[in-house]
């Protein structure tokens, strides 16, 4: 049986039973009336960057979309590109750009995930993704439609007018409702934007980046300090926004990051000396303020593919197994400080390192059925080093629990797929509408054809009387 893992915290090895990679939505539809008739289970994956179990599910069919990657509309006139689930980030930017020479409408994404560029789409809005907008909610804005097969292995076309509850399930529903097969993104016209930096205390941010705003930033984010015996820890840290300027002005540019050798040489520094990366990231940024980049190719970013390849370039064969795991919290704007004040109590007390993290904005998700941005939040994002050892593991689901209940006791909550740590009383407490959101699940995938490691998990651990659950669901 084949080994799957996620890239990322490569936490979750699983055999599957198999791997199928559809080449187009009639082969989609035969995999899942395949499984219906065997009675089996499938799960949907992209490149594989998700880590909490969604894309995986042990012992059956592995859906392999990323050869779903073509275009299938451009109407250049609304702005509304169709595209297969299986594209990533730089084959949109690409496909948005394939009509500029035709002299009409310059046309854009309006956002992305930060981090990685090799993300297929129709795993961005699985999970509802979100970008560094400031005024923007998750990805489910930039829907128009969509193309899904659903639990009976009929293609059905999906938006805010048409299959509306399965629009509302889908996105943000971690591929339990579905598979999608392409995806309509509203685009937005092609921005130029300056790039201004700023070193500040977390106090001050709020407050900048709302006069930003008042001056035309679209995007913006706050890298924090990470050395804990420093009182700039989680405080301190360099605020980027992006304002928009005259499309007369020259591109400094066409990528807004560091190179990838760059990268490697930061990351390292990050676990060996976090003051004087923290000093090399600053320094890197303010030599960047004023310039002018596309409102597109800003969001695109340098990956090192896996931690296992940065451990391999810089530690040699003796590195000890180890990786980053991702833990998001979310809580009311004004409360960011009190939050940040109990992580960094949670992280000195507990000694498990944050790599890097920043801050982000986002806005309400009015939408989905199952909205993590269930109100305007500011959005706190660690990457928890954490070594391959029972211990390590336990150091830091200890430590999220923790920042879990930070955020909570905040008004706040936490993003639910990064990992499988959260107790039970978590999940109901900041997704009271959990249990309503496994109900359709059943109800809307019969014979359990959708299926995950982290369903399974989160279903059993809520769901009193767990021989109710159906085989594979």
């Amino acid at each position: 049986m084949p080994l799957v893992n996620d890239v990322h915290s490569r936490l979750n090895p699983i055999e599957v039973e198999s791997i199928a990679r559809p080449n187009s939505a009639d082969d989609v539809a035969g995999c899942v009336r395949d499984c219906i008739g065997r009675g089996e289970s499938l799960a949907v994956s992209g490149h594989r960057h998700a880590m909490g179990g969604q894309q995986f599910a042990s012992g059956r069919t592995l859906l392999d979309m990323r050869a779903l990657s073509n275009v299938v509309d451009f109407d250049v006139d609304r702005g509304l590109l169709t595209i297969g689930a299986g594209a990533d980030w730089r084959r949109i930017v690409v496909a948005t750009r394939s009509q500029d020479a035709s002299g009409g409408p310059a046309w854009a994404i309006r956002q992305k995930q930060t981090g990685a560029d090799e993300l297929t789409l129709g795993g961005s809005v699985a999970c509802n993704a979100h970008g560094r907008g400031l005024a923007m909610g998750p990805i489910v804005e930039d829907v128009e439609s969509m193309s899904l097969v659903d639990g009976r292995g009929e293609l059905r076309r999906c938006s805010r007018d048409e299959n509306r509850e399965l629009f509302e399930l889908a996105i943000g529903g971690y591929g339990l409702f579905g598979v999608i097969v392409d995806i309509t993104l509203r685009l937005v016209p092609r921005r130029k934007l300056r790039r201004i930096v700023r070193v500040l205390d977390l106090e001050d941010a709020y407050a900048a980046v709302e006069r930003h705003e008042l001056d035309g930033a679209l995007y913006g984010d706050f890298q924090y300090a990470i050395e804990p015996s420093d009182d700039s820890f989680l405080r301190r840290g360099v605020l980027a926004c992006y304002e928009t300027v005259d499309d007369s002005c020259s591109v400094g540019g066409d990528g807004a990051g560091l190179s990838r050798d760059a990268w490697l040489e930061l990351l390292s520094m990050a676990h060996t000396a976090k003051r004087r990366a923290f000093e090399t990231y600053t320094r890197h940024y303010l030599s960047t303020h004023g310039r002018i980049y596309w409102s597109d190719s800003m969001q695109l970013s340098t990956y090192v593919p896996s931690y296992a390849e940065f451990l391999g370039a810089t530690r040699g064969a003796e590195a000890v197994d180890e990786s980053l795991v991702i833990t998001e919290l979310f809580v009311p704007p004004a409360r960011v400080l009190e939050l940040m004040v109990a992580a960094r109590a949670i992280l000195r007390r507990s000694r498990v390192e944050d790599i890097y993290g920043t801050i982000r904005s986002i806005r309400r998700d009015s939408t989905t059925f199952l909205p993590w941005a269930r109100d305007d939040f500011a959005c706190v994002i660690l990457n928890l080093r954490t070594e391959h050892s029972p211990a390590g593991v336990e150091r830091t689901r200890a430590v999220a629990r923790d920042l879990i209940d930070a955020a909570a006791d905040l008004g706040g909550s936490f993003y639910l797929t990064y990992h499988r740590w959260a107790t039970r009383a978590q999940l109901l407490r900041c997704y009271p509408r959990l249990p309503v959101f496994l109900a359709r699940k059943r109800a809307l995938d019969p014979n359990g054809v959708f299926a995950s490691d982290w369903h399974r998990h989160v279903a059993t651990l809520l769901e009193r009387d767990a021989t109710t659950l159906r085989s594979g669901a």
